[in-house]
């Protein structure tokens, strides 16, 4: 049978108490011996014993549920008494703890009911839901004379139930193997307590159906008798529990034989009773059909292994059915959120739960809850899930197999008794330096994790248990343990522990942490001391003691200071004015009540250290008040106690001390200690310390001012040498008592000796950076504090020290070295007195691992199996222990009925190979194996047992599994897998092998192939991997019958490239010898080469010469031929899988061959081979150049056979330092047509190169040289760099342009046009070296042939630009291009007529073709939508535009090449605001056309003499006809005989005055106007008198013409819109009607005309002249001169309407 857990040990039943919260302390309490079991039932008190056959009836229902019956009778089963017995008070009290133990001992054996007829009884009837409690009987009655029996008993116990539930514990499983002892006092007697189970325990009210006093009463009855029985069992063991059951035992022992028979007698009467009462109910519960559910067959608890299923059945009866639900925990069961975890299925009253593929999480207690109308009843199992640790072929769970593998750590304690605790991410050996922060870490994985069992984390430092501080911090993150130095000293230097702490059990990590001294701030200061404490504290006296540095600063430390500083202050001050040697110092003269801290410092002729890390703060108290302090804090603590002392009620002397001696002496200082005095009084004495030199009675007191007030005293400025005697008195306020007893004479000096220096200093290998030092102590040390060990490289004669805190034993790990080194150590020993001399040096050791036996090797397999033998395969041990494993061992012992027999030895001598046959085995017999593994250091610990094997034929047709599986040059991305073949070939050979990969993590359904067809090699190398992920592989074997069972996986292997990794490189040395080299700096003096070809070590070396000389290795290859072609691999052993490899195929073997031939025939390696080239003259330039060429090289220089020197043609220059090689040759004849050849040699090395210049290949290069000669000559006087060209500016003009060099002022440049010269306005500078010419606006007409050409006294020069025909249509392309890309948006503008869309172009040329587009669909133009170019304007008119006009317009510009787009969207409220706005200028445009109007005819000043006729007419028109109006200086004219008005309705209108006097001057107009407005017309009369001295000869005009006699002058208009203001004064009210194209011309004036400037004219004439003009109307000017001629002036073209 397997071991239970621990938590389940002798609780065989746990599962009705496991994580079950109604349940009491009770549960726990099963599987008890039976004597204890018997106890429960056969102990009680004196009124048990004698209590009547109903209260025993009465007991038994407490264990039954059914404790209310009691006040009911049988009319309380007809009333649901099952229920009711449920939810009675004894139930919340306890007594369903009881009832649940009764039925517990229901499962056990039927000699457990035997020993009570009252437990037989109950766990009877209660099997069977008895309803007893209904009958009236005479027990019933009896039951009432039991409670009053029992009411004393229980009035002065318990009477609060809680007591009970509360005060209880746990019986204790057995400690785990690693347990701490941790022990409980009870009472008097010490008891180990084991393990405590956590539980869920609780209390629940029900409510019931009985009066409150019956139901207190019942109450009390049943807890009085589940206490007492609870007690007496002795099970519940809590600290409060009495001696009761001892008493039980005696009274039980004295009963009387009468007494036992007679309650033997009623136990059987009530048993009897019982099966009739239960018989009748029975038989009545089937007349009337309706019953409550009932387990016939109730879920049995289980304990299974990870991975199994497991079924737990239960039967339930009832009527109607009941309806069944199972629960986890108290949790209803939900299939539907655990698809496939949970089958629960019922069928004719049979139910089932089963539960697939168990884990540790399915730990839990399960029930089954049965309800009908009649009741519900549940009934308990426990399913304990076990895991196992170890590794286990799954099949066997699953294919039911009972044969366990004997690998199962199955422990006494019972499977998984203790807790798994890993360590992962752990920190190492760490180093650090003083003020620094240090972190250690590590990662911690528990194992089972159970959410409300937290470990405990504990930090140790050498040992002793850390606690946080402002130096040490602590953190658990859950999974993380922490511990931070927030200020590394080296106090903190030691052994750091990790400790964690599962109940007793607990494991723990350890790693050494190395604190450096910090840099002094002195050089040669000493290093700082360091662990400064304070000993033997008193009220004004302290001794300070330290630890002296392990560095001195390379001079002998003097002495030290110790100073000390008030705690709550920074004011530092020194105790002592001379250093002091000795490591502890008394420091007096405290004051009392306050604490202190202290620190010291080192000093030597170099300077002084710094301070040391601080004291802890001590207090200036008497010991005794320092302990009543701590036992009793009364406050917080302030950092200072003030002491206050009462005046005494009458003084006493008080007597002298006792016990005065000396506890320490020095040179420097003794320290006294006494006891204070007997007889004191009630008020506290102080001290006067009195001293004489030994021989003598010279008493002189040594304090003699201040008395001292504790009970030690140190005495300072004593003679070194000499002896003294001293002695204390005794005083106070009573005065001064008699001195104590003289102490026995004192040598002032050290008492303390400095240790000697240790011996035999033993260094021994530990790791890589590490060795052990172990020496001998240091003879008759005293108070020896540690040791400092140092350790220097051979030969150096520098030390260092390994340790800065001295190490108390004899063996110590330095670490820190450097591998491959030679160490010799040193140590010196410690204590107050100093440190001793420095013991000899230990001999040289190389710092290197040590060795050890290897670790077990793992994975052992049967690789074929036949009748009488079989073939074991395994994996190399994890660890080696730093030496070649020389060999295996193979046992095995025969399994008879899965009991194992004893070890066999399979080999006597050590196997080589991993892979062994075992024979002489019996055939179906089953074995196990284990397998050792040895190396120099001897043979390692075997392997765990194997599973069990069955020895038998194998006779499956494919192959067995390959085996020694090995994961070799393991790179970020690829690695090498290499295998053994099986041993099991199966019915034909082998054909080839499949390769599997899955990363670790992932399941067994992710292994996938890496090859798809089988490969015969028996290695593969696997690329594509991810850098970083882990990964598994395994190899398969295939032949004619199929894929054999695969091989057991790899170890995780990470694709990762290690730092410093190298390849296998081939090197051809300069003898042309082939070889492959590889290097390796991780080597250990034990490490080896071991070259490989194909992965199968070179065993004939008949083709390869190796040799190997520290960490590098050659193969040399003596004929590298087509056999030696394939992959050459290279692996270092005793390293961490060191390796590499290197292909050969045929390509790399040529190229090796040929560069094998080239070494050992050397050539002069050339970078280029011999060319020529063209130089700036004209000139050919021959040259090679060679890699490199030593100063002896030489060169021939050969053409056509012949060797040509240097010369007038042939220039020739070797230039050693670089190579090169070249010959020039002033010119290329035709002679020169031929073979060029440049030979070299240098040294043994020779090269040559030609090159073949024959044919056209010569003559090409003969008209180069011709026109580079020519283009030179060229250059030197002015030239072009770049020829003429042409770019399109962003203006859309062209511009010609040509760079040019060599220019100067004198240099003239000139254009030309079709052989026409161009006249440039602007000269050029030529600062840029640019020439431009600028064509604005460029068209057809600037076709032609452009020719730019310099010149000045140095020459000229001259370049062609040819734009016709295809050029020319190019650049109009680009023209257009650009035309097109500087188009604008389009635009809206609404005019008169309609609206226009428009867009501007820098400028419009005709090869620019332009279309409209209206919704995708191009427009056909007509009269009322036209498109035209008007400027830079390109626009699409569309007049009287309709709602069909809206959408979108696309302008698109065709350039040649390419369509440029603008596109508008018309429509909406563009469309809007466009037609609008297009409504209104219609209107205006009407207004404008019919509005009235003067024409003309009318002059702006008329001079005429007085007594002439004036006759004026002018034209006006209008729609409707206008209106005339005359007016004189502004008013109306009336006509009359002087002055006539005519007006030819819609023609003319006429203005005569016959006979004009000077009374007829002023300003004269005409106002013509109709609905669409007015306008004006005015003019000035002169009239002049008579004056016959000037002579002027005057004409006359008569009404239908012109007069001679009339001038005309300037001619006025003023119009004024309806729309506008009517107030003609207001002239700037006028509205300038809106111009759309404005077309000016410009003419020049005749030259013969005269212009005549009138005087008197004045600003309002010339204002309204100018205002005329502004409407473009304007009347030529009349001037009458004496010869009678017309003459008009300022005559301008206006267009008049006709």
């Amino acid at each position: 049978m397997m071991a239970l857990p621990f938590y389940q040990k002798h609780h065989q039943h746990y599962d009705r108490a496991y994580r079950h919260k109604e349940l009491e302390s009770t549960l726990s309490q099963y599987q008890k011996e039976e004597k204890r079991k018997s106890a429960v039932y056969s102990h009680g008190s004196t009124a048990y014993a004698r209590g009547s056959a109903a209260y025993r009836h009465g007991s038994a229902a407490a264990y039954g549920h059914e404790s209310a019956a009691y006040s009911h009778g049988s009319a309380a089963y007809d009333h649901e008494s099952a229920a009711h017995s449920r939810r009675s008070a004894a139930y919340s009290l306890g007594s369903e703890s009881l009832s649940r133990m009764s039925a517990a001992y229901d499962h056990e054996s039927a000699a457990h009911s035997r020993r009570s007829a009252a437990y037989s009884l109950g766990s009877e009837s209660l099997s069977k839901r008895s309803a007893a409690y209904s009958l009236g009987s005479e027990s019933l009655s009896k039951s009432s004379a039991a409670y009053s029996l029992g009411s004393e008993a229980y009035s002065h116990g318990l009477k609060d139930s809680n007591i009970m539930i509360e005060d209880r514990s746990y019986k204790l499983s057995p400690k785990a193997k690693r347990a701490k002892q941790s022990l409980f006092s009870e009472e008097k007697e010490n008891k180990a307590i084991d393990y405590v189970v956590p539980m869920f325990t609780g209390r629940q009210v029900y409510v019931s159906g009985i009066t409150d006093t019956e139901e207190e009463r019942i109450k009390e009855s049943a807890a009085y008798v589940a206490r007492r029985n609870l007690f007496a069992t002795g099970e519940g063991i809590s600290a409060t529990r009495v001696a009761t059951s001892s008493s039980m035992e005696e009274q039980h022992e004295k009963k009387s034989r009468k007494v036992a028979l007679r309650e033997s007698a009623e136990r059987l009467a009530l048993k009897k009773t019982l099966e009739e009462t239960e018989e009748f109910h029975r038989k009545l519960n089937e007349d009337k059909l309706l019953h409550a559910p009932e387990f016939v067959i109730k879920p049995r608890s289980h304990t299974v292994w990870e991975k199994q299923n497991v079924k737990l059945h239960c039967t339930v009866t009832g009527w109607p059915e009941p309806r069944l639900t199972w629960y986890k925990n108290n949790v209803p069961i939900n299939v539907h959120t655990h698809p496939g975890k949970y089958i629960i299925e019922s069928r004719y009253g049979m139910h089932s739960l089963e539960i697939n593929k168990c884990d540790f999480e399915d730990t839990a207690q399960y029930h089954a809850s049965a309800m009908n109308v009649k009741g519900e009843l549940s009934a308990y199992a426990s399913l304990v899930v076990k895991r196992y640790k170890g590794e286990f072929d799954e099949s066997y769970f699953h294919a039911g197999t009972v044969t366990m593998p004997l690998s199962f750590g199955v422990s006494p304690h019972g499977y998984a008794s203790k807790f798994e605790i890993h360590f992962v991410d752990k920190f190492e050996v760490s180093f650090g330096r003083e003020g620094e922060t240090m972190s250690l870490g590590c990662t911690v994985i528990i194992h089972p994790d159970i959410k409300r069992f937290h470990p405990e984390i504990q930090w140790y430092r050498n040992g002793v248990l850390i606690t946080p501080s402002k130096w040490v911090q602590m953190h658990w993150s859950g999974e993380r343990a922490t511990l931070t130095l927030a200020h590394a000293n080296k106090e903190d230097e030691g052994l750091y522990t990790l400790r964690v702490v599962m109940g007793d059990y607990y494991e723990q990590y350890s790693a050494y942490v190395f604190v450096q001294d910090a840099d002094a701030e002195m050089p040669g200061a000493p290093a700082s001391p360091l662990d400064v404490e304070c000993l033997d504290a008193n009220k004004d006296y302290v001794i300070v003691s330290w630890k002296q540095p392990a560095v001195d600063g390379g001079s002998p430390v003097l002495g030290y200071f110790i100073d000390k500083c008030e705690v709550g202050t920074t004011h530092w001050s020194q105790c002592n004015e001379t250093p002091v040697k000795f490591a502890r110092f008394p420091v007096t003269g405290l004051i009392e009540g306050r604490s202190y801290i202290f620190r010291v410092r080192a000093v030597n002729k170099a300077g002084i250290s710094i301070p040391s890390r601080v004291s802890e703060p001590v207090a200036a108290l008497d010991p005794a008040d320092r302990a009543r302090l701590r036992s009793h804090p009364s406050a917080p603590w302030t950092g200072q106690i003030i002491v206050t002392e009462e005046e005494p009620a009458e003084g006493v002397v008080p007597g002298p001390p006792s016990d005065l001696h000396v506890i320490e002496a020095t040179k420097n200082y003794v320290v006294l200690s006494w006891k204070p005095p007997g007889e004191r009084g009630h008020e506290g004495v102080m001290y006067f310390v009195e001293k004489c030199i030994a021989g003598t009675e010279n008493w002189q007191r040594v304090n003699t001012e201040i008395p001292v007030k504790s009970p030690r005293f140190a005495l300072f400025d004593l003679a070194e040498g000499k002896s003294y005697r001293f002695r204390v008195r005794c005083c106070n306020s009573a005065g001064v008592g008699e001195p104590s007893e003289a102490t026995e004479a004192t040598v002032v000096g050290d008492k303390l000796d400095i240790p000697k220096a240790p011996g035999c200093i033993i260094p021994t290998r530990n790791t890589d950076t590490s060795v052990v030092v172990t020496w001998t102590e240091s003879k008759d040390a005293k108070e020896l504090v540690g040791y400092y060990i140092e350790a220097s490289i051979a030969g150096s004669g520098h030390w260092e020290p390994s340790n800065n805190n001295p190490v108390k034993g004899t063996r110590f790990i330095c670490h820190g070295l450097v591998t491959g080194k030679n160490y010799i150590f040193r140590v010196r020993a410690v204590n107050a007195a100093g440190l001793s001399e420095y013991s000899q040096e230990s001999e040289a050791i190389e710092v290197k691992a040590a060795i050890a036996a290897p670790s077990p090797p793992y994975d052992i397999t049967v690789l074929e199996s036949v009748r009488d033998s079989m073939v074991l395969g395994w994996k190399q041990p994890k660890s080696i222990g730093g030496a070649e494993i020389t060999g295996y061992y193979v046992n095995y012992r025969e399994v008879i009925d899965g009991v194992p027999g004893k070890w066999n030895e399979a080999n006597i001598k050590p196997i080589s190979e991993r892979a062994y046959r075992i024979h002489n085995l019996k055939e179906n017999m089953v074995y196990q194996f284990q397998v050792a593994a040895a190396n120099l250091a001897g043979v390692g610990t075997p392997s765990p047992p194997t599973r069990s094997f069955k020895c038998e034929e194998w006779t499956v047709a494919v192959p067995g599994p390959p085996h020694d599986l090995l994961c070799t040059e393991v790179r970020k991305d690829s690695l090498v897998l290499l295998w053994k073949p099986p041993v099991y070939i199966g019915r034909s050979p082998v054909t080839g092998y499949y390769v599997d990969v899955k990363e670790t993590e992932a399941t067994d359904e992710h292994w996938r192939s890496v090859n798809e067809k089988p490969i015969a090699n028996k290695f593969l190398k696997v690329s594509g991997l991810k850098e970083g992920v882990s990964y598994l592989f395994r190899v398969r074997a295939t032949n004619q019958a199929g894929v054999g069972k695969p091989s057991d996986t790899t170890d995780p292997v990470i694709a990762e490239t290690r730092p410093g990794t190298k390849e296998v490189e081939v090197d051809v040395d300069d003898n042309g010898v082939i070889s492959l080299n590889f290097e390796c700096d991780q080597m250990s003096s034990d490490s080896k080469f071991v070259w490989s070809k194909n992965y199968e070590p070179i065993e004939d070396e008949s083709r390869l010469a190796f040799d190997t000389k520290g960490g590098k290795s050659k193969a040399a290859f003596k004929d590298l031929g087509e056999d030696d072609l394939g992959i050459y691999s290279c692996a270092v052993t005793d390293t961490d899988g060191v390796s590499s490899s290197y292909t050969i195929d045929e390509e790399e073997m040529k190229r090796l061959l040929a560069l094998s031939h080239e070494r050992k025939f050397p050539t002069v390696p050339l970078k280029s081979e011999l060319a020529a080239e063209l130089l700036e003259k004209g000139q050919v330039r021959f040259w090679l150049q060679a890699e490199k060429l030593s100063g002896n090289a030489k060169v021939n220089f050969v053409f056509n056979d012949k060797e040509i020197v240097n010369g007038e043609k042939y220039k020739m220059k070797v230039d050693h330092n670089t190579g090169l090689v070249e010959m020039i040759m002033d010119k290329l004849e035709d002679s020169d047509e031929g073979t060029y050849t440049f030979q070299l040699q240098d040294g043994k090395a020779t090269n040559q190169s030609s090159l073949v210049l024959i044919g056209d290949v010569f003559k090409k290069l003969q008209n180069e040289a011709d026109f580079q000669r020519q283009e030179w000559f060229r250059k030197q006087g002015p030239h072009f760099v770049e020829y003429l060209g042409w770019e399109v500016t962003a203006d859309c003009n062209v511009l010609l342009k040509c760079k040019v060099a060599n220019i100067k002022k004198e240099t003239h440049i000139v254009w030309y046009k079709d052989g026409r010269e161009i006249m440039v306005d602007e000269e050029h500078d030529f600062k840029d070296g640019v020439c431009t010419l600028l064509i604005s606006e460029f068209s057809k007409k600037d076709a032609g042939v452009y020719e730019v050409i310099l010149k000045d006294d140095r020459g000229k020069d001259k370049s062609k630009l040819k734009l016709v025909e295809a050029a020319f249509a190019d650049l109009m392309n680009e023209v257009c291009r650009k035309i097109a890309v500087s188009a604008t948006e389009l635009k809206i503008q609404s005019t008169a007529e309609g609206i226009r869309l428009f867009s501007f172009v820098n400028y419009y040329l005709e090869d620019l073709r332009v279309s409209w587009l209206h919704n995708d669909a191009k427009i056909k133009y007509t009269d009322r939508v036209k498109t035209g170019v008007t400027g830079e304007q390109i626009w699409l008119q569309i007049n009287e535009p309709t709602p069909q006009d809206k959408g979108k317009y696309i302008m698109e510009l065709f350039d040649g090449k390419t369509t440029h787009t603008r596109m508008l969207d018309l429509s909406g409220q563009a469309f809007d605001e466009a037609f609008t706005e297009f409504q209104r200028l219609k209107q205006a445009a009407i207004a404008e056309r019919n509005r009235a109007r003067i024409l003309g005819g009318l002059p702006d000043v008329v001079t005429i003499q007085e007594g002439k006729a004036l006759n004026l007419t002018c034209n006006v028109w209008g729609d409707p006809v206008p209106e005339i109006t005359w007016l004189k200086n502004e008013k109306p004219l009336i006509a009359d005989a002087h002055c006539i008005l005519k007006y030819e309705t819609g023609k003319s209108a006429s203005f005569t005055m016959t006979g004009v006097n000077t009374v007829d001057s002023g300003r004269y107009g005409i106002l013509v106007k109709n609905k669409y407005g007015t306008e004006t017309s005015d003019f000035t009369v002169i009239v002049t008198p008579v004056m016959a001295q000037i002579g002027m000869v005057m004409h006359d005009t008569d009404v239908q013409g012109p007069n001679l006699n009339t001038i005309t002058i300037t001619k006025r208009k003023k119009a004024t819109a309806t729309s506008n203001c009517h107030n003609e004064g207001e002239k700037e009210d006028f509205v300038k009607p809106h111009v759309e194209e404005i077309i000016a011309t410009e003419e020049t004036p005749d030259p013969n005309e005269i212009l005549i400037v009138e005087e008197g004219d004045d600003q309002e004439g010339s204002w309204q002249a100018a205002k005329e003009r502004d409407v473009k109307s304007t009347v030529p000017e009349l001037i009458l001169h004496p010869t009678g001629r017309l003459i008009r002036q300022g005559e301008k073209s206006v267009e008049t309407p006709e």
